[in-house]
């Protein structure tokens, strides 16, 4: 006998829970692709995924996932053979600079670990003694997905100023976008990356890259850039059909527009406090079981961590065997490990994530709460008591 049947909740960090306001604004026939409404639509996506991103610049858009979008964004900024600054908290800032390093780029990672946000005294360091500034990029994940580190975005801004370097500052939002604050002007940020499928509340499938004008001016100079992964025609979405490079991804269109109205209805500011609250009482519950037992926060400082995603070590092979017991038994899937041990090492049983971003509400944190506090006992995992009464009293002082 299963407890599970009946709508399951997919708790992972992304693709996120898509609203049925979404679902039901893509619920239709197939558009006209050339003039028309669908066209009058995609030029009031601009403003509002700017608004979200806080920036004046431009944004492009692409079909394509995350890792398109990396590649379009190096490839609109970097040559062969110029030199990025790789800043790594987790799986998804070496998976950037992989991409980079397949189009000739030269990297200079620094590796802070996997349970450590960006250090920005180290970064300084690096720049200060680049007095030819061979370094062109700064690349920066504002919240890694795989640990949760959330990284202080605008203190690297700070670094690079202080040292009089020209560096662009190149950040990937796409676990972090509408859940976590992020200001791109007023951090200084020169371009950014985003998807459609976590805090925008959309299917995957598009991707954004945001962009100032001193990054565009050093489109100019770029020979990398290939037809499809030009910013510059993407720009004008008055141009519906170049725009594209093809046909659009018509009801993802339709999708964005509702998201972006729902975002725009409850406000911004609200959006991030939401999010802030819903993960605290996650980490509430979470930390009164670690009182007893093995399970860990895998950011053990609160200020570094992402208010979209928390990852969770509780030792193999109990990360499987929870996430397991949580979808058969709670109709709940959790994220696995990702990147947090070598594949086929038994230590990758012992994580696992929980998504907490876009469309998410109390009711929902706290049935995770309590179907994760279920599953600890059934299973026998050792864990201290009053988790789901410590979420409880976060989400009633609110």
């Amino acid at each position: 006998m299963s407890l599970a049947n009946g709508r399951h909740y997919l708790a992972i960090p992304g693709p996120s829970v898509i609203p049925d306001r979404v679902l039901q604004a893509m619920h239709r026939a197939a558009p006209n692709i050339y003039t028309g409404a669908l066209v009058d639509l995609t030029t009031t996506l601009v403003p509002d995924l700017c608004s979200v991103a806080r920036t004046t610049g431009k944004v492009a858009m692409y079909v394509a996932n995350g890792h398109g979008v990396w590649e379009a964004a190096v490839s609109n900024v970097l040559n062969a053979g110029d030199t990025a600054l790789v800043l790594a908290t987790g799986r998804f800032a070496v998976g950037w600079s992989e991409m980079a390093a397949q189009l000739g780029i030269n990297l200079r990672i620094i590796d802070f670990g996997l349970r450590s946000a960006i250090d920005p005294d180290r970064v300084a360091e690096v720049l200060t003694a680049d007095k030819g500034h061979q370094i062109k990029a700064v690349m920066a994940v504002h919240v890694d997905t795989a640990t949760s580190a959330r990284n202080d975005i605008a203190a690297l801004r700070r670094v690079l100023e202080d040292a009089g370097h020209p560096a662009l500052l190149m950040v990937d939002c796409i676990a972090s976008l509408g859940c976590d604050r992020f200001e791109m002007d007023g951090w200084g940020v020169d371009v950014m990356v985003a998807g459609s499928q976590k805090g925008l509340m959309t299917p995957p499938g598009m991707g954004f890259v945001f962009f100032n004008e001193k990054a565009d001016s050093i489109r100019d100079t770029c020979s990398n850039v290939t037809h499809y992964w030009d910013w510059r025609p993407r720009a004008v979405p008055e141009d519906f059909y170049q725009y594209w490079d093809g046909t659009a991804p018509t009801h993802h269109l339709y999708g964005l527009r509702e998201a972006l109205d729902m975002i725009n209805e409850e406000g911004l500011e609200h959006v991030w406090h939401r999010h802030e609250v819903l993960a605290q009482a996650y980490w509430a519950a979470l930390e009164s079981w670690s009182t007893d037992g093995p399970i860990e926060i895998n950011m053990s400082d609160r200020e570094s961590r992402s208010h979209a995603v928390t990852a969770v070590r509780i030792g193999a092979p109990n990360g499987t065997a929870l996430r397991d017991w949580m979808t058969a038994k709670a109709g709940v899937t959790l994220g696995i490990g990702l990147g947090m041990a070598p594949a086929g090492d038994p230590a990758w049983h012992g994580f696992f994530r929980i998504g907490h971003m876009g469309h998410v509400n109390a009711h929902m944190v706290l049935g995770v709460v309590g179907a994760l506090q279920a599953g600890l006992v059934a299973l026998g995992i050792p864990h201290g008591k009053g988790g789901l009464e410590a979420a409880v009293e976060v989400c009633a002082t609110a």
